[in-house]
């Protein structure tokens, strides 16, 4: 199911004259059968072109973070998108970089494409509101929604990538795992009711679950920050985030621009399950 967009926006592909290796971080929450056969056909395409990065596959969808030229990024979308009319017209974040962020290729199956283990908050069946990023910066500027209602920020992710950086007094969840969540806002939470909760993370992908699960336990009024932190610094760049987004390839983080803190430091090259 399509997500609900609150103020319209779309992503611009960053423009790094020196770099020639492009970079893309996608996914889609969607019904997908013979999981197996669709892995092998995805790992058979990506070894046979040199693909670079992780594709995750689950019965709820897909996840993937792969890096390449670009000319061959965009045929693997295309070429899924007619092996697979469900993942067609795939969108995601694209970001440039003088290596390839990936030293391998590797296809995996999940039981789910973000684990959270709570079946209720499944995206298959219906989905958060979702909020423009140039809507959440103009928030960011005032502290409050267009109605007046003051903002709280909550990061999603795990206590390693908070600390690489986040939104100017984002609440977080000192987690090390995205199952953790419950437990840590049940604990957290006092103050919370009587505000706009927009919640985030690195593309987008926790926040889909996360916004479900707030939205089923007592707090009202939630978004989710569409295209997570990457997407932000697509649209807007770096207004009111402290520090770097971390990711998960080899460039370990994402300054507002982009570009990489620490290229080539051989951080993992999967994307985040946990």
């Amino acid at each position: 199911m399509p997500e609900r967009l609150l103020h319209g926006g779309s992503p611009a592909v960053p423009m790094i004259d020196s770099a020639s290796i492009s970079n893309l971080a996608a996914y889609r929450f969607v019904a997908l059968e013979q999981v197996e056969t669709l892995a092998d056909a995805v790992r058979a395409y990506g070894e046979r072109v040199g693909l670079r990065g992780t594709v995750l596959l689950a019965p709820e969808g897909i996840n993937l973070f792969l890096s390449g030229q670009r000319r061959q990024l965009d045929e693997f979308l295309d070429w899924l998108g007619d092996h697979e009319p469900l993942l067609h017209g795939m969108s995601g974040k694209w970001s440039l970089s003088d290596s390839p962020a990936f030293a391998r290729f590797k296809v995996k199956c999940k039981r789910e494409i973000i684990s959270f283990r709570d079946a209720s908050c499944s995206p298959l069946t219906r989905s958060a509101e979702a909020i423009a990023p140039k809507t959440l910066r103009d928030w960011i500027r005032r502290g409050c929604d267009d109605e007046g209602k003051p903002l709280l920020l909550l990061d999603t992710r795990n206590r390693e990538e908070v600390d690489w950086g986040t939104f100017r007094g984002a609440k977080v969840l000192d987690i090390d795992c995205f199952t953790d969540l419950p437990d840590a806002v049940a604990q957290r939470s006092a103050g919370w009711s009587g505000r706009r909760i927009v919640s985030f993370c690195t593309g987008g992908i926790r926040c889909e679950k996360a916004a479900l699960w707030l939205a089923d336990h007592g707090f009202d009024d939630v978004l989710q920050l569409q295209d997570g932190i990457l997407g932000y610094f697509e649209q807007v760049g770096g207004e009111g985030f402290d520090g770097a987004c971390f990711v998960f390839d080899e460039r370990v983080a994402l300054q507002a621009d982009l570009t990489p803190v620490s290229p080539g430091a051989g951080m993992t090259d999967e994307p985040s399950t946990c």
